[in-house]
């Protein structure tokens, strides 16, 4: 129970930012291709408790972090507010929007890892082997929700960049998945075809990022 709580404890930090500012990036990128709708109800801002949902950012992620035993994580914050239909270029426009937030996950991801590598150069102190640890997480949860998100699959960004790249005649009836997009990612989970599919992805970003900070 002891190691489950600091492994929570780890985590705090990294996931909280990691869900809430994906959301932010979402609103910094609508506001800039012509949409003020997250602008106009105060959802543009990099202070997580704007964005923190009761459920999806903190019950729920620790709860699967406890019975899961560390080994999963999922989870959500209040989504952003996009009206893609006040974008300057809607179809256009909306590929950038939704690239924003596995955007800020992979920048995210890049702090982490020089948090860590700042960490190993300090001299041992008892603060070093806890950033070490919540870097190292902080990278590993960027990057599982950036090749998440990046999923084709509405209403994941991925499936928004899909709408935003395919022609019209495919746009559209693609676009219709989105209110079968959570079931549908439920039972990729639950098949193991999702993890069959990201783990793969999320290990080579990691050992690129690794390659990047000389780990």
């Amino acid at each position: 129970m002891e190691s489950i709580i600091q492994t929570v404890a780890i985590m705090a930090l990294p996931v909280i930012f990691a869900i809430t500012l994906h959301e932010a990036a979402h609103g910094y990128a609508a506001r800039h291709f012509g949409d003020p709708t997250a602008w106009q109800l105060g959802r543009i801002s990099i202070n997580p408790l704007r964005h923190i949902d009761l459920w999806g950012t903190i019950v729920i992620p620790i709860l699967i972090v406890v019975f899961s035993q560390g080994s999963f994580l999922f989870g959500y914050a209040k989504p952003v507010p996009v009206n893609f239909g006040r974008l300057r270029h809607p179809k256009r426009d909306m590929l950038w929007v939704a690239l924003a937030g596995p955007g800020a996950n992979l920048a995210m991801a890049l702090g982490w890892a020089l948090m860590l590598r700042v960490a190993w150069e300090l001299p041992a102190n008892p603060y070093t082997l806890p950033l070490s640890e919540m870097s190292k997480m902080g990278v590993m949860v960027n990057v599982v929700l950036m090749v998440l998100n990046l999923f084709p699959l509405p209403p994941l960004d991925g499936g928004r960049v899909a709408v935003s790249l395919l022609p019209l005649r495919l746009a559209v009836p693609f676009s219709r998945l989105e209110r079968w997009g959570f079931p549908i990612l439920l039972l990729l989970l639950f098949t193991g075809l999702l993890g069959a599919v990201m783990n793969p992805l999320v290990q080579a970003v990691v050992i690129l990022i690794e390659s990047l900070f000389g780990f």
